[in-house]
């Protein structure tokens, strides 16, 4: 059964402009006016309403357009998408701080929001006074607040400080308080727009596992993050928007991979039908590189327990000696992780003959930490000095994520190590007696 289904939403602002929020008093003087405004509209030969405003055409923006899905009973789903896609005017949409120009959603059930954690958060009150302002803004009754108030004191770590003014809170405290409101909502629908984009690295750890949680618990949940680990941990399936439009539904890491595709430009294989055009020169060219997985396979999205194969095929068009290739692995953040290169190779630094060559890399499985990684990829001549033939950066680009199945480094440990690696090293533990 459904509890969210959307049907052609779509939403139009006029620039530099804010929408007009109306009173009681508003609302019906429009109602009684609205035949009369009708009849002159006929006899003026104006069409309907979404006619006129696109006859305007600069001043108006679709910040959504014609999206239409169904979200199934405890079915978490994520949305992606860069920014100003549409992602967080669907959710307001969805939690009835806007309304939709076009389209219509139909919800079943009480609907929660994490959509600007601190909302409503007065500096001159206390944290346990905003804790029920807060979450009477939020849509808690007062019994549900008073039930969960040790909850969400020991979740926000404030127990010290929960009759002291916000205003004295540093911004994490403020946050961690915001959010263990806001998470300990009992409703059937949760929405959740980018809350781990906030707070220091445990924090957004704590989040992470209450996320886990909620979604064991059975919550139907709408999940919108830039933090595709997160996305690809919780969410069996995703939507992707796109300049307002739905571009992708399905299962989250084929999702995934249209969007790391369309965001960077980058793939996780690539390959060259003519040599004119391939990355080299007159002695050595690239045929083709990827990142493959175990069963041989093109694979962007892989489990960190898992070995990775870095691939590459490459054309020597002359005789040429101690020719290597290598490889290059970047961070999300452009840190340089590791090179390995196949010169140690037996036979390879023996003069290559003139044709193709395909060499594959293996990255052992419980290496990588989870995150977005960019290769680099190389052939060089090692002579003095080195002489390079290819050199082409950020060619490939794969994510890593855990599966949390028990068999990665971070084994049932919850949060993640700090680290640009994550290796899973050999541990023995003797009992030494008493």
């Amino acid at each position: 059964m459904a509890s969210i289904r959307c049907q052609g939403l779509s939403k139009q602002y006029r620039l530099e402009a804010r929408e007009s929020y109306k009173a009681l008093r508003d609302v019906i003087a429009s109602a009684a006016a609205k035949p009369f405004r009708q009849v002159r509209a006929h006899q003026n030969g104006h069409g309907k309403i979404d006619n006129r405003q696109s006859a305007i055409g600069n001043n108006f923006i679709w910040a959504l357009e014609d999206v239409s899905f169904t979200v199934e009973r405890g079915e978490i789903l994520g949305i992606i998408g860069r920014n100003g896609a549409g992602k967080s005017t669907l959710l307001k949409i969805l939690s009835r701080i806007t309304q939709p120009t076009r389209g219509e959603a139909f919800i079943d059930g009480r609907v929660g929001s994490l959509l600007e954690v601190g909302t409503g958060f007065h500096p001159e009150l206390s944290g346990r006074e905003n804790i029920y302002l807060n979450g009477a803004i939020l849509g808690m009754r007062k019994a549900e607040i008073e039930r969960k108030f040790d909850e969400i004191v020991a979740f926000a770590e404030v127990e010290k400080f929960v009759d002291t003014a916000v205003k004295r809170y540093s911004s994490g405290m403020h946050v961690r308080l915001a959010f263990a409101v806001a998470a300990h909502l009992d409703t059937e629908i949760l929405l959740v727009d980018e809350v781990l984009a906030v707070g220091d690295a445990d924090f957004q750890s704590k989040c992470l596992r209450k996320m886990g949680d909620v979604t064991r618990a059975g919550r139907t949940t709408l999940f919108v993050s830039h933090n595709m680990e997160a996305v690809a941990r919780l969410c069996p399936r995703a939507l992707l928007l796109d300049k307002g439009r739905l571009a992708e539904s399905g299962p989250t890491s084929e999702v995934i991979t249209r969007y790391l595709h369309s965001g960077f430009g980058l793939l996780a294989e690539k390959s060259w039908s003519s040599q004119n055009m391939a990355p080299g020169d007159d002695v050595v060219r690239l045929n083709s590189v990827r990142i493959r997985n175990e069963a041989g396979k093109t694979q962007q999205i892989l489990d960190s327990s898992q070995p990775i194969g870095v691939e590459i095929g490459y054309c020597a068009r002359q005789s040429v000696s101690n020719l290597a290739a290598e490889f290059v692995v970047y961070d999300g953040d452009g840190n340089l992780l590791f090179t390995s290169a196949n010169q140690y190779e037996e036979g390879l630094m023996a003069p290559h003959k003139l044709g193709n060559y395909l060499t594959t890399c293996w990255i052992p499985g419980n290496l990588m930490t989870e995150g977005t990684f960019f290769v680099r990829v190389s052939i060089v001549e090692l002579q003095v000095p080195i002489k390079t033939h290819v050199f082409e950066e950020n060619i490939l680009v794969f994510q890593v994520v855990d599966k949390m199945n028990g068999n990665s480094a971070r084994g049932r440990i919850a949060h993640n190590y700090p680290g640009l690696i994550r290796p899973r090293l050999d541990w023995h533990t003797s009992f030494m007696g008493e």
